[in-house]
């Protein structure tokens, strides 16, 4: 063991016996299991890059802990009457890490570009709503949505939302620049990251650091090694199965915060079998969700019905999480042409432990019922080229999102982006429910509309959602001022280390 964390230790430039230079002690380690295919923010879509994307830019708005949106790089907003009317005050005191102020070309040229097609942003159907932005002076950004929409705001806090310079756009995905408190300073693929401390940046006094090294460590053996040996300060997304471990721990705290993010079995609505909605009710009817939390998540998260949590006044607290009940399964498989079930193949990220113990566990709960699934692990870092939107069936998660709209929209509407990549799934009673809800201000109308959206999603099951989870991250004792966060992006601003 004392080799092994030796040469881990070697690999990414600490030393074991001996402590971090003094230069060093401003500088934090955060170790991540993937590497990261995307710089440019309007097209990031894993967790590892949208920690980059949160300590290099800003959004007109952000989200805090408690999840209420407060205003960034937007110093306020009027909304006229009908909600169809936003126009955002920029601050002026804002400079991207090039030196050049901030103004509302900026913001206009980052919404156009994510509204353009050919960007490819998974937030474009978040601003679909949009008929025209328009800067009506330097610092005053105006829009005119063609539906009322009352949680415009809150979009702008959202990852891929995040305002760019209009004279970088090209150079995004090799040396970005934003507003953040961090200013990127070199990417080597599949090793590291480097920031370093942006000493403009417009909250007076921070960041507290000097800079900042994601690591990449694939193995989660490895992280916890490099957490427990030193060489690494935050270990993010600590494996739910290590938190007992670190309970009693001198040296390491483990931080944890319950959140909207969730895992789940992704079904393909548009190829066999799972077109037929029986053979996607069979599926579910094996299901017993509370025992998915234990085995995948260690008990911690809740299970869910769909990406609405039960921590949030939407729930629909009138459905039931019913036992499996394996004949009603068969049943149902019988009437849909399989009488003797069916063998395939489930795609699990290899690199994300919980998600292969969520497929292992609906594996060995829909054996019972005739559905014969064959697990095949895959590189997490193909998922999006050779997985997501491919695959019959497969198991993936997505992280919380600003509002329950961005949280549902994109992934069930008919039009909706991420959808697209997922199920494939079209309801028209979902379609509607969607769509009435951007439209109303009312938040008993809106309680009622997002009722009636999960009791249609528990019938007709688009996938299977198992569970909300809770986000853990390993810290050593060494860092101050760190706290984890409901949209698991790493907010270092306040955070400090002790020599």
């Amino acid at each position: 063991m004392r080799q092994f964390l030796l040469a881990l230790t070697m690999a990414i430039g600490v030393a074991v016996a001996a402590p971090a230079p003094a230069s060093a002690q401003g500088t934090i380690r955060v170790a991540v299991g993937t590497t990261l295919n995307q710089l440019d923010p309007a097209k990031t879509t894993i967790g590892d890059e949208y920690i980059y994307v949160n300590l290099v830019f800003n959004g007109l708005t952000r989200i805090d802990p408690d999840m209420t949106v407060k205003p960034d790089l937007a110093e306020s907003w009027d909304v006229s009457d009908d909600l169809k009317t936003w126009t955002f005050k920029l601050r002026t005191d804002v400079k991207f890490h090039n030196g050049r102020l901030l103004d509302s070309g900026d913001v206009v040229a980052t919404v156009k570009r994510i509204l353009d097609p050919a960007t490819g942003s998974r937030s474009r159907s978040n601003l679909e709503m949009v008929d025209s932005v328009e800067a009506l002076d330097a610092h005053t950004v105006q829009f005119k949505l063609n539906i009322p929409y009352a949680g415009f705001a809150d979009i702008f806090a959202d990852r891929q939302m995040r305002i760019v310079a209009k004279d970088n756009v090209n150079e995004l995905s090799t040396h970005p620049i934003g507003t953040g408190p961090f200013m990127f300073k070199s990417w080597s693929p599949g090793d590291r990251m480097e920031l370093v401390k942006n000493p403009d940046y417009y909250k007076k006094g921070l960041p507290k650091l000097d800079g900042v090294t994601i690591l990449i460590i694939p193995e989660a053996a490895a992280r916890i090694a490099a957490l427990e040996s030193g060489a690494i300060d935050i270990l993010w997304s600590l494996p739910y199965e290590s938190v007992d471990k670190f309970k009693n721990s001198a040296t390491i705290r483990v931080d944890s915060v319950s959140t909207p993010t969730w895992d789940g079995v992704i079904l393909n609505n548009a190829i066999k079998p799972f077109n037929d909605v029986r053979v996607r009710q069979a599926l579910a009817a094996t299901i017993d969700k509370q025992a998915l939390v234990e085995l995948a998540l260690f008990g911690q998260g809740s299970p869910t019905f769909s990406p609405i949590p039960p921590s949030h006044p939407y729930f629909n607290t009138s459905l039931k999480f019913n036992p499996p009940d394996i004949a009603k399964a068969k049943k149902l498989l019988a009437e849909a042409g399989y009488p003797n079930g069916f063998d395939i193949a489930m795609q699990v990220p290899q690199e994300r432990e919980q998600r292969v113990r969520l497929g292992v566990a609906v594996r060995d709960m829909a054996r019972a019922a005739g559905i014969r699934i064959n697990i095949e692990r895959v590189p997490f870092a193909s998922y999006t080229a050779n997985v997501a939107g491919k695959a019959q069936m497969y198991v993936d998660g997505y992280f919380a999102r600003p509002t329950i709209d961005t949280a549902l929209y994109p992934f069930y509407h008919s039009d909706g982006s991420w959808n697209q990549r997922l199920w494939r799934y079209k309801d028209a009673r979902v379609d509607k429910i969607l769509d009435d809800a951007r439209k109303t201000n009312d938040d008993a109308a809106r309680k009622k509309l997002f009722w009636e959206f999960q009791a249609v999603v528990d019938e007709t099951v688009p996938g299977i959602i198992a569970y909300s989870a809770a986000h853990v991250n390993g810290v050593s004792k060494k860092v101050e001022g760190f706290r984890s966060t409901p949209m698991l992006w790493l907010d270092l601003e306040n955070v400090s280390l002790k020599p």
